[in-house]
Order: C-alpha cells, then sequence, then structure tokens
C-alpha cells in the first residue's frame, strides 16, 4: 500500500501545492488506485506521476467545495481518453450527482466506461471481500465527510516445512491451501489450510479526513489507525482563524491523532500563507504533542511496510 499526495494546499492552488487530492495506490493488491478528493489541476500533477488515470476505480469526495472537486469532470472526461473502460465508482456527500451529471450533460461529455455516482451518508459506503469503507461526517462549514479505510485480514504464511514434510508439489495447490482451500494429493490424502498456514495477517487501516475542526467524528475514525491524514491549514499562532473557517491547526490535527491513538499522522491541506522556510516549524509545534508527525508535499509518496509508515524518496 502507498499513498501520494498531488494537491497538498488549502483553497486554491500556489506555486508549491495544488488543490487537494490524495492517491491510494492498492496496485499490489490488484485494487488499482482509489482518489480521495479531486480539486483543481489534479490530472495534471497525475502527469507528473507514474499513476495511470485509467487505472482509478473510486473516487472519494469528502466535500463540495471546489478546492477538493474542481479536477473531477476533467478528470473523468480523461479517463476514458486514456482506455479507461473499467467502472468507476464516485462516493460523495448530497449534491455530487446532480452536480457531476449536470456538467457533463452540458459539456456533452461521452464516457467509455460506466460511471456510478454514489451520494453517501454516514456509515459503511464499501464493503468487499478485502476492504471496508466507514465515513462520519465532521465539523465544517457545509457537510464534509472523513473516511476509514480498512484491509480485512489477509492469509497466514504458508509453513514451508510442515508442506514438504506432507509432500505438496509446487504449483496451483500452494495458492489454494494459502487462500484457506483445502487439497486432495495425487495419493487421495486430505491436507486441511489450517495445518500448513500460520495465523491471519492483520490489515492496514487508514484515515483520511476532509476538511474539520477538531471534532469528536476525526477520533473515532481515527481510533487506532496506522495512518491517518489530517488537515492542518493553520499553525498553532492562527486558531482563532482555523475556528472560525471550520478548519484545523497542526496541533490541533496532533491532538486528534494523540487521542485517536494513530500509529503515524500524515499532515495536509497547508495555507498558502505558510511558505517552505515556515514547514519546520510548523513541524515541530506538531511533533510537541506527536512526534514524528510528517508534512505532506505535493508529489510525496509514502508506504506502510513493517508496521511503519517511510517516506519514499
Amino acid at each position: 500500500m502507498e499513498l501520494q499526495f498531488l494537491g497538498t494546499g488549502a483553497g486554491m492552488p500556489s506555486k508549491m501545492r495544488n488543490t487537494s487530492s490524495v492517491a491510494l495506490n492498492l496496485s499490489a493488491e490488484n485494487e488499482g488506485y482509489w482518489l480521495f478528493d479531486c480539486g483543481e489541476a489534479t490530472q495534471h500533477q497525475i502527469l507528473h506521476t507514474s499513476l495511470k488515470p485509467r487505472k482509478i476505480m473510486k473516487i472519494f469526495i469528502t466535500h463540495l467545495h471546489g478546492d477538493h472537486i474542481f479536477g473531477l469532470p476533467g478528470l473523468i472526461g480523461s479517463r476514458s481518453f486514456l482506455g479507461g473502460e473499467e467502472q468507476l465508482d464516485v462516493f460523495g456527500p448530497k449534491g455530487i450527482k446532480e452536480w457531476l451529471a449536470t456538467t457533463l450533460r452540458i459539456t456533452n461529455t461521452h464516457l467509455n466506461y460506466e460511471l456510478i455516482v454514489h451520494e453517501i451518508e454516514e456509515g459503511t459506503v464499501f464493503e468487499d471481500d478485502k476492504f471496508k469503507v466507514t465515513s462520519k461526517f465532521l465539523q465544517h462549514v457545509i457537510p464534509c465527510l472523513g473516511f476509514r479505510i480498512e484491509q480485512k485480514s489477509l492469509p497466514g504464511k504458508l509453513l514451508v516445512d510442515k508442506i514438504k514434510e506432507l509432500g505438496v508439489p509446487k504449483g496451483p495447490m500452494l495458492k489454494q491451501l494459502k487462500n484457506g482451500e483445502d487439497v486432495y494429493l495425487e495419493d487421495g490424502s486430505l491436507v486441511l489450510s489450517k495445518d500448513v498456514t500460520g495465523e491471519p495477517q492483520k490489515g492496514f487501516t487508514i484515515a483520511i479526513l476532509g476538511d474539520t475542526s477538531a471534532c469528536m467524528a476525526s477520533v473515532e475514525l481515527a481510533k487506532d489507525v496506522d495512518i491517518l491524514v489530517h488537515e492542518a491549514t493553520f499553525d498553532s499562532e492562527t486558531g482563532n482563524l482555523a475556528k472560525e473557517y471550520g478548519h484545523s491547526t497542526i496541533t490541533d490535527a496532533a491532538e486528534i491523532a494523540k487521542e485517536a491513538g494513530a500509529r503515524s499522522l500524515i499532515a495536509n491541506h497547508i495555507s498558502a500563507r505558510f511558505m517552505p522556510s515556515d514547514v519546520a516549524q510548523l513541524k515541530r509545534q506538531g511533533e510537541e504533542i506527536f512526534p514524528g508527525l510528517l508534512i505532506a508535499e505535493d508529489y510525496a509518496r509514502f508506504e506502510w511496510k513493517d508496521d511503519v509508515v517511510k517516506q519514499i524518496e
């Protein structure tokens, strides 16, 4: 699993930060890419990465402010031109269906794939045999959602010595056993999956939140997650503005991560008032509460490996 930030700014694009979007790369899990928010020029940002728009399978929209959705119609249209033929699911709050349908209709945008738009409330918004996504409304100036993505438990590792002892040959049988299926050998003997596999492995859990002031919904979504992605529009000196506009400071984000018991925190949605030279000070403010927090820049990539989040250089 890998996260790549396509836009980490707040409100409008700046020379250093584009508007909001983050890609969850699930290629290793055979799920393609999931996009969270799609601010203006997101597809331009993608051009500078190895991400393929045709492999974007799901888009989750936190709320209907322009810096989170204005890139969506263009990306949806380009996905057709770039060979996208598989179904695309868009999840978002009430109003997303009307806005997209009107925009695509008036611009006569033709799609070569099925677009399904889901207007969602709180609760489970998507679930299959690999993942579960739940949402809660946060505290912003318009309805705004946060998302919790949970990977379900993975099959245990194969016990090599036990497999050799029982005479299981290399090939398809090994995959069947790993996937929990029992198999018969050529001599008719039955090999039980539970006898040749270790304990199931815990999947990863991520919370990706939209714009919000500090609130309990954020804590609940982030409870014991491996990675929390939380907005940090302001610093601790401008907390009055954060409350007025329904946003968080870097210290708010750190306090939410600490209270929730998150294992790591990546702060984004940084105001353009902060220059690159200010980022170190922002980081210090947050680290006083949550040591080791990371601040995302555009194009930054992070992977979850060996129970640790690491930035990919």
